[in-house]
């Protein structure tokens, strides 16, 4: 018996990006595998424009736009499927990219979620901001990955080739196997946005799954195609997302002394946002504790799940900062040990 796999694109007014990528996706994805498009309540005119120049393609149509986080909910619990592959709208994917993350998701039963590497559309030769080759978060939570640290992104000479191990995928490109997809719960709909891929690694992980890049597959992503980093929206999902994530994920011994130093670390941000001349970033900080603290109560029903089907600790939180060794110079993932 042969294993279903379906890409699956979340669409929010991005007509132009579908018109710009989704050729590739289509000429360059094999044809027993459906694409699908999930429309996330759109405005402009992309609907109209798949079904007159990509027939082929199913269109599923939500009523109004969920965010990444619940429409991938909605959309998925209409495909059915062995494997998701979660594709951004804005990525580009070259001839024999499906085929080496398929066979890895079939030989290894116990890998929830897949990453292809993940270079820049722009600029070839570089890795790409939000995947590169691999996903990891420090001991305070703050996410990097093998190619990007911070706001520094490595060229690909091949230094990060091997198949491994590791924290989280990148929602860019994300293969997904769909019970595990389901019997987590998918993503946390209150993330709206950012980070929701982080925290369902996390959780794959804590009931006893892997995650894992496979780096002969590489797909080109755009990027930033929906908030710019100095968007205040962006600022707010980030910081209050990332709190959510390690209240509910973090061990017990681990959790209120991490969320102290997180606490101080985000007030030291937002004084640095006010210094640079940008209130509205400032205040966005400010927003995201504060609805932290108002969502308490939820968070901790969430808590209580997820610790009591606990059965191990991941294995690929790095122990040190990211922040303490970029001060000090270590800017290259290679270079962290």
């Amino acid at each position: 018996m042969h294993s279903v796999t379906k890409v699956v694109i979340l669409n929010w007014n991005g007509r132009e990006h579908l018109s710009r990528f989704l050729p590739t996706v289509v000429a360059n994805t094999p044809q027993e595998v459906e694409v699908i498009v999930a429309d996330n309540g759109s405005t402009d005119d992309s609907c109209d424009f798949l079904q007159e120049q990509f027939p082929t393609v199913r269109v599923i149509r939500l009523d109004r736009n969920y965010g990444f986080a619940e429409g991938y909910n909605r959309a998925l619990q209409q495909v059915e499927a062995d494997y998701y592959v979660l594709l951004n709208s804005d990525v580009e994917t070259p001839a024999g990219w499906l085929p080496p993350l398929i066979r890895m998701m079939e030989q290894y039963p116990e890998i929830a979620g897949l990453a292809p590497k993940v270079r820049s559309f722009t600029d070839r030769s570089m890795f790409e901001y939000a995947g590169a080759s691999g996903g990891f978060i420090d001991a305070l939570g703050y996410p990097f990955c093998r190619g990007r640290i911070l706001s520094v992104v490595e060229q690909d000479r091949g230094q990060y080739d091997d198949v491994r191990d590791v924290f989280w995928a990148s929602g860019a490109a994300l293969v997904f196997r769909a019970e595990a997809f389901h019997a987590l719960g998918g993503f946390d709909p209150d993330f709206f946005a950012h980070m929701e891929e982080i925290d369902l690694c996390w959780r794959a992980q804590l009931v006893g799954y892997r995650i894992a890049v496979q780096p002969a597959s590489c797909v080109y992503h755009l990027g930033g195609g929906t908030l710019s980093v100095n968007n205040p929206h962006k600022t707010y999902l980030n910081f209050r997302n990332n709190l959510a994530m390690l209240y509910k994920n973090l061990s017990k011994g681990r959790l209120w002394p991490t969320l102290l130093v997180r606490m101080l670390l985000d007030g030291l941000a937002a004084m640095a946002y006010l210094l640079q001349g940008k209130p509205m970033l400032f205040k966005a900080v400010f927003r995201a504790h504060r609805d932290f603290y108002r969502n308490f109560s939820s968070l901790r029903k969430k808590r209580r799940s997820i610790q009591s089907a606990l059965i191990r600790k991941s294995e690929y939180i790095y122990s040190g900062s990211i922040l303490l060794r970029y001060l000090f110079g270590r800017k290259y993932f290679g270079n962290l040990l």
